[in-house]
């Protein structure tokens, strides 16, 4: 049975998933868009630090006002309307609620209420993808020692890549590779939310008209969020990663398959089986047409005469050997397919992408000389980028999650494009989310330096 039709009976049976949203900002608020158009989901309750903020955001996707002056869960669970409010701990230890959707975009406190949530026996879809980069695997673990699911949110682009790579393992087709795309230029690893507008594409008045927050947006401009994206991708199906740092090779859609090959056979890949992300820009800035800058990709290899006459007879755009082929979607819809995320662990018990291993991590890396007593302003400030790394490169230079370098004092000079150590900051060991990464290492980190 389809997933709608699986919400559809639930619906019928009057018997919806209650779903718990933590953070009604802008990726919140796309879900909140979709839900009054989902049969068999009620969205129970709505836990943000703002709760007028809240308001207005539902007022601003098309809720009825109506539907949210519950003053509790309970009034909420019987009358079919949504409970707002700033407490996330009565949310997720409400034992009627199914699923939580972590969706704060804040990393240290995206631990907390993850791990209150497998306490209490929730599921969870993890839109904050920050955490998941740096203690992914664990929080997997966590989850699956609680008996419930933890998932990577369907409509950001790691959750739609696994799908992809899924894809491709059970037609019996090797992954290549499997990215995503990106505006890229090497410059961009230095940009600030200063200078992020005109490299982005926007005047300073136009993203003030549009309330658009830099320190965001810089964060996928400056690498970082193509960094945390790919990491997520890499622990959930395995793929490695490049040796130092992504490549960004420029390419249109239909040269995807030439560049994403070996080296060997004329592309950038330093093996098969890697995550990369493809840049929208050639080297010189001229935009590349028909690009795959909001989209996602993979490469998958024929490895059979037959299964090449078959990509020939077929039409499948190939690179010229016919051997490499790869499929695509050009566009994604971010919070607005999260639903798909929520009905697969509710009805199926299945994530839509989650960590398997620790094959990559995301390392805070100077953008410019830091000097002891800065702070580290974290993901998209003015301090640091995030740098993909191989995970046993990261534990062997003892290197520093970027998801942690947020309000975090410098002890030693730190040249640009160096990436920091443990050794360089004072950290704050008191939170969960340092305590759950730390538990990681020591978990995984044995055996890597064992093998190398």
């Amino acid at each position: 049975m389809s997933l709608h039709a699986k919400l559809q009976q639930r619906q019928a049976d009057g018997k919806p998933i209650r779903v718990g949203l933590i953070g009604a900002g802008k990726f919140g608020s796309m879900y909140l868009a979709q839900v009054p158009r989902t049969p068999g989901v009620h969205l129970a309750a709505i836990a943000d630090l703002s709760p007028d903020n809240a308001r207005a955001n539902l007022a601003r996707v098309g809720w009825d006002a109506g539907r949210t002056e519950a003053t509790s869960i309970e009034q909420a669970l019987r009358n079919g309307t949504t409970h707002i409010g700033p407490d996330w701990q009565a949310l997720v230890r409400h034992p009627a609620i199914d699923v939580v959707v972590e969706c704060t975009g804040h990393p240290i406190s995206a631990v907390d209420h993850c791990l209150e949530a497998f306490a209490h026996g929730k599921h969870v879809v993890n839109v904050t993808v920050e955490a998941d980069a740096f203690c992914g695997p664990l929080l997997a673990r966590k989850a699956a020692a609680a008996g419930v699911v933890y998932s990577l949110a369907f409509g950001d682009q790691p959750a739609l890549i696994c799908d992809l790579v899924d894809w491709a393992r059970t037609c019996g087709f090797p992954v290549v590779a499997a990215g995503r795309g990106h505006k890229w230029l090497p410059h961009f690893c230095e940009s600030t939310p200063q200078t992020v507008w005109a490299n982005y594409g926007l005047t300073p008045e136009q993203a003030q008209r549009g309330g658009l927050n830099p320190k965001m947006f810089n964060s996928f401009l400056d690498g970082s969020k193509p960094s945390i994206e790919s990491t997520a991708v890499a622990n959930a199906t395995g793929l490695t990663v490049p040796s130092n740092g992504l490549l960004y090779p420029p390419a249109s859609v239909e040269d995807i398959p030439y560049v994403t090959r070996p080296i060997s056979e004329g592309g950038v890949l330093e093996r098969k089986g890697m995550v990369e992300v493809i840049s929208s820009l050639e080297a010189n800035g001229r935009k590349i047409p028909y690009d795959i800058r909001m989209g996602v990709w993979v490469t998958v290899e024929a490895e059979t005469e037959y299964v090449r006459n078959c990509f020939e007879e077929y039409k499948a755009h190939t690179d010229p050997s016919g051997r490499y082929f790869t499929l695509y979607k050009r566009w994604h819809l971010i919070g607005l397919e999260v639903g798909m995320s929520v009905a697969s662990v509710a009805l199926r018990g299945e994530a839509t992408g989650a960590a398997t291993c620790w094959n990559a991590d995301v390392v805070a890396t100077a953008k410019r000389d830091l000097a002891p007593g800065e702070m580290l302003d974290g993901e998209g400030g003015y301090t640091v980028w995030g740098k993909l790394l191989p995970a046993d490169a990261s534990v062997r230079m003892g290197g520093l999650p970027l998801g942690l370098a947020h309000d975090v004092k410098v002890l030693r000079p730190v040249k640009k494009g160096q990436s920091l150590s443990w050794a360089d900051v004072a950290m704050d060991t008191s939170t969960h989310a340092y305590q759950v990464r730390r538990e990681m290492e020591a978990l995984f980190a044995r055996p890597m330096l064992q093998a190398a």
